[in-house]
């Protein structure tokens, strides 16, 4: 890259970076937005119990189909409520209840809000290329970007826990900078404030998540400064009357809601028991986010570990220390936890970048080259090892995504051949220039190459996923053969939330005994599984006529098992 280029591109980094970052990841994050159908099961079960809330106007209960939804707090519903109510004044009601995007514009903007407190962040106490480079490498890994197109709780949550993680750490910065002696200096008041309501937030978004990483950071950088004087600027009065004046009210109304079940179920059941064992046969033994770490965070795998080494060594830095506290605390906290889904430990990843940017601005700063030969090679050890892991991660994304519809549906376009070949020649990019300390035109292959594989991913695999997407395929197919006057459809042996999202609240879910015994009643369109069908014809009886329709044929991937659903107009007898 010329050094003509280069200044160009400095040029407007620093007159207009939010407007360059929100750009790229943007770009990088819009493929599949729209596209990809609503997934099972956590996203189908928020996004259906919303629309369930704006069905029948009741914002305080949250249900799913006929039961009730006590895991967790009320927040992300109504931000996806909203969301979805606001696209509903442009496209009819029913349009903007029925297309699953419009309760994901929350995850959305809540990455998008995280990318710029991360921004901000890092602003405080250091250049805008470095916090340009962190807000960056965290707006591109797998895990946000993944977070962000889905319609569930992590994305927001994670915006509310950097808006209090920042405040905290800005803070903490202030007090050391001033050998904790003069706490006048630091963040503003106001700041402050929006901080405990950023707080609160959290506590209605996913309850105690935001406490136990927030006050975990908090005890841990206290016990390594033996210092606690700091903490007397957190208001912690107005801080706790903001708390209550957010969380409070529903919390008190869901309580005689629900004579108190919602709490014995979310806290009693739900939180307790993913601190006692695996629930939902997500168990996995301590090391499992470590092991996953490459994928999750690429592309910035590629400074990964690096990163680490350079933040262990200089961990006497008030910066560096606080963010270490962060990560170690989160990572320890959900290692621990016997329950493990890849998305718990998102919390710790705007620290892991903000780290790598740290590492990268300091590689390249005269100082580095004056580091000592020991640091210098330990450095070089931990870039291989990095190297080599974004290698194989990139490496395995790229097939995986090309291959994939060969297995579930058909095959890639042949773009996607072509976007994924200029993917893999960024990746070859990027380790090059990090190798040779190039490491500006390293971190901007590396974003090239996630974006164009990001592409691949939405606009080219997600479509081709024919065989998997078994509930839109069934829903383009009741839609088909239904008839004015029929009862709503109901579907045997196959109960995704998806599918009720799709086919409408009304959707009857049931065993093919009881599917038998409603078709026998009321007649209209049935879908049964295959391994339901016996049981739906002997409910069903010989008298009644039963005409099949169609069959849609697919893999189950939220257990594994392929299905043939076989749709039916059943005409009662007494008909």
């Amino acid at each position: 890259m010329s050094e003509t280029v280069k200044g160009h591109i400095s040029a407007q980094l620093a007159r207009r970076p939010l407007v360059i970052l929100f750009a790229v990841v943007f770009l990088a994050w819009l493929p599949g937005f729209f596209t990809l159908p609503p997934l099972d099961r956590d996203e189908s079960r928020f996004a259906q119990a919303t629309k369930q809330m704006l069905e029948t106007g009741d914002f305080v209960s949250i249900r799913l189909g006929e039961e009730a939804r006590d895991q967790k707090p009320v927040g992300i519903y109504w931000l996806q409520a909203a969301s979805t109510g606001f696209f509903g004044l442009f496209l009819s009601d029913q349009s903007a209840r029925t297309q699953i995007w419009t309760y994901r514009v929350p995850s959305f903007l809540g990455a998008f809000a995280t990318v710029a407190l991360i921004f901000f962040l890092v602003r405080g106490f250091a250049g805008v290329p470095t916090a340009f480079t962190a807000a960056l490498l965290l707006g591109l890994t797998v895990l946000l970007m993944s977070e962000m197109k889905i319609a569930k709780t992590d994305a927001v949550l994670l915006a509310a826990i950097v808006a209090v993680q920042s405040t905290l750490m800005r803070l903490y910065l202030s007090a050391r900078r001033d050998g904790g002696g003069n706490l006048a200096t630091g963040p503003p008041t106001w700041q402050i404030m929006l901080a405990w309501a950023a707080f609160a937030f959290g506590i209605l978004v996913k309850g105690p998540i935001v406490i136990l990483i927030c006050g975990a950071t908090l005890l841990g950088i206290c016990l390594w400064d033996r210092d606690w004087r700091w903490l007397s600027r957190l208001r912690p009065l107005w801080g706790m009357a903001i708390t209550l004046i957010v969380v409070l009210p529903w919390a008190v109304a869901i309580y005689f809601a629900t004579d108190g079940e919602f709490y014995r179920n979310s806290l009693g059941q739900d939180f307790a028991m993913k601190l006692a064992g695996g629930q939902e046969a997500h168990a996995a033994p301590p090391g499992y986010y470590t092991l996953l770490a490459p994928v999750t965070f690429w592309p910035a795998t590629l400074i990964l570990v690096p990163a680490i080494v350079f933040a262990i060594r200089n961990r006497h830095e008030p910066p560096i220390r606080y963010l270490l506290v962060w990560v170690a605390v989160t990572w320890l906290m959900f290692e621990a936890a016997p329950t493990k889904l890849p998305h718990y430990v998102l919390p710790a990843y705007p620290a892991l970048a903000i780290l790598g940017a740290l590492w990268l601005g300091r590689a390249q700063s005269a100082a580095s080259a004056a580091s000592v030969a020991g640091a210098a090679r330990s450095e070089r050890i931990a870039s291989m090892v990095s190297l080599v892991l974004f290698a194989i991660v990139g490496l395995v994304l790229t097939v995986s995504l090309l291959g994939a519809p060969l297995i579930y549906g058909g095959s890639s376009p042949a773009w996607a051949y072509a976007v994924a070949a200029l993917a893999l020649a960024a990746m070859i990019a990027a380790m090059a220039a990090l190798w040779r300390q190039r490491h500006g035109e390293a971190i901007a292959a590396a974003a090239i190459c996630a974006m164009l594989l990001y592409g691949v991913a939405g606009l080219g695999t997600v479509p081709a996923l024919q065989h998997i997407w078994l509930s839109p395929r069934l829903a383009e197919a009741v839609q088909r053969h239904t008839l004015p006057g029929d009862p709503p459809v109901t579907v045997a042996g196959y109960a995704e939330p998806s599918a009720r999202f799709l086919l409408g609240t009304s959707v009857r879910l049931e065993t093919g005994t009881v599917a038998g015994g409603l078709a026998a009643a009321q007649g209209g369109v049935f879908a049964v599984e295959v391994r339901e069908q016996s049981a739906f014809f002997d409910a069903l009886g010989g008298t009644s006529d039963a005409m099949e329709l169609e069959r849609v044929e697919g893999l189950n991937y939220s257990n594994g098992r392929e299905m043939t659903l076989i749709l039916y107009r059943v005409t009662p007898a007494r008909l």
